[in-house]
């Protein structure tokens, strides 16, 4: 079996998606996450890119120290210093230096030569060489690129030091035969390549970015770079998910193998999902609400005589959690401490704290929890406690009241703390929810505009727990934050990820 190395950049080209960022906090929870889903690679970021970001890759670099922790690096001296700065203390640190090699970005992006890209690829790719052990070149556009001139630019890289080379198709334009067969041409004709890993990087813009990536490790590609749940630039990122489950799945075709555990891949998409505030679409492969559902008749019918009629891989493969209804409003901290080990959640004394908190108002709430609603409560536990490190001040939810109806004006009561200060405010609207929202902003006086709202049920029956995310911006910076909050009243749940946004606001300075 071929081993494939999973690289993950959900926390470097996935952030850049819009709407996918993450704080500080949020990325160490997901970075830990990683590592526990077997990530051999973490892209922490973009060291040059923000104060933030040089901050977020070194924290991550302790969060998870058993994954190499890398960071983005362009060629030139000043970026690759601050790479190196931010992931130095890993203990498996990697600096990942890139390049364009297509004529159209060498002539309208970087106004350089091909004698010059090559020249400094060699320069750029010694001088990383000099700082750090495990260095990765990629050619960006490589799938756009002049072959020659692409073999010739990997042979530079390698023969500087390079010890992964990355052939990104950087905007989803190849197929998965064209990809195939560049995958077998640089084979032939870079000089090392044998002594090196060989990596793809694939986006989405056709849709074709895990169909390319796995004919690239049919084709002897040895390490792929994916993100969970897909996000990234434009249509994203060739989804980690996908490729872990395909490989998994069809190991007989692609004579390969991960290192992943597959059992905490639902986990880690519903983390992020919770995290970032976008939704996974109900047929998204593996993960998707509809990944394991059957309605049809024949179909079910199959599923009752053997499984394997309709599934070709059994959802507790990637941790899907059973739905049996065993806890109530008598339950303790043990039998809610047992579940969630049951179904693999490694809890802290403080967090099950919260968790159980919440449970019990929850259990007073509807008669019986499921497996999804402790699930729900758990992955939420991140969204309303202060980032690490944080001194910003912090709000929570207390109480509300809304008078609303078609003859009546639409008025808001709300109570929140404010680092142990109790605030009150009574607001008009043009809905319960506009009217709640602006006492939130007059008492902590903000300028929070509402930018994009949406409410969903995230477990099953009349009494499910509902979702709500909330996108605002600063009316001084223009900056976008999201929030999310769970709940059965969905007015709760609208102002807790308000206020959950808020508090980023917050912890950004504003």
């Amino acid at each position: 079996m071929n081993r494939v190395k999973i690289f993950d950049t959900t926390l470097r080209d996935g952030e850049q998606s819009p709407g996918c960022s993450m704080n500080l906090s949020e990325k160490i929870v997901m970075a830990r996450q990683l590592e526990k889903l077997g990530v051999d690679i973490i892209e922490a970021g973009f060291a040059i890119a923000s104060p933030m970001d040089f901050k977020s890759i070194q924290a991550i670099a302790s969060a998870a120290p058993n994954c190499i922790i890398a960071s983005l690096a362009r060629c030139n001296t000043r970026d690759i210093d601050t790479a190196w700065e931010a992931v130095k203390d890993a203990k498996k640190p990697r600096i990942h230096v890139f390049i364009a090699t297509s004529d159209v970005h060498m002539q309208y992006k970087l106004r350089m030569t091909r004698e010059q890209v090559l020249s400094t690829i060699t320069e750029m790719v010694s001088y990383a060489k000099a700082k750090c052990e495990d260095i990765e070149f990629s050619a960006e556009d490589a799938s756009r690129s002049d072959r020659e001139f692409l073999a010739q630019c990997f042979t530079n890289a390698i023969a500087a030091g390079a010890n992964t080379i990355n052939v990104p198709d950087t905007v989803g334009y190849s197929t998965p035969q064209e990809m195939s067969a560049l995958i077998s041409y640089l084979k032939e004709h870079v000089q090392g390549i044998d002594s090196v890993v060989i990596s793809v990087h694939c986006h989405n813009d056709l849709g074709m970015g895990v169909a390319n990536s796995l004919a690239c490790v049919k084709a002897g590609a040895t390490q792929v770079e994916c993100t969970v749940n897909g996000i990234g630039e434009r249509a994203g990122n060739a989804s980690l998910e996908e490729i872990a489950m395909a490989i998994r799945t069809r190991h007989d075709y692609y004579e390969a193998e991960t290192g992943i555990n597959t059992r905490e891949i639902y986990r880690s998409c519903r983390l992020l999902s919770n995290i970032i505030g976008v939704a996974i679409s109900p047929t998204k492969p593996i993960v998707g609400a509809n990944a394991f559902a059957h309605e049809a008749g024949i179909h079910q019918h199959g599923m009752i005589t053997n499984a394997q009629t309709y599934e070709i891989m059994n959802p507790d493969e990637i941790g899907v959690p059973h739905r049996a209804l065993v806890l109530g409003k008598h339950s303790g901290k043990h039998a809610i401490r047992d579940r969630l080990e049951a179904m693999g959640y490694e809890i802290s004394d403080d967090d099950l704290e919260d968790i159980f908190t919440r449970f019990k108002k929850l259990a007073d709430e509807k008669k019986t929890i499921t497996s999804s609603d402790l699930e729900a409560l758990t992955l939420h536990r991140s969204r309303i406690t202060r980032p690490e490190g944080s001194t910003a001040s912090t709000c929570r939810l207390i109480s509300h009241s809304i008078t609303s109806g078609s003859d009546i004006p639409k008025i808001s009561y709300v109570k929140l703390t404010r680092d142990n200060n109790i605030l009150e405010g009574v607001e008009y609207g043009a809905g319960p929810l506009d009217a709640a929202f602006k006492a939130v902003n007059k008492m902590l006086g903000v300028d929070a505009r509402l930018e994009d709202f949406s409410v969903r049920a995230v477990t099953e029956g009349e009494d499910s727990i509902g979702e709500a995310v909330v996108k605002i911006s600063s009316a001084s910076t223009g900056e976008m934050y999201t929030g999310s909050g769970i709940s059965t009243d969905i007015v709760e749940a609208s102002l807790q990820a308000y206020i959950n946004g808020v508090n980023k606001m917050f912890e950004a300075g504003e």
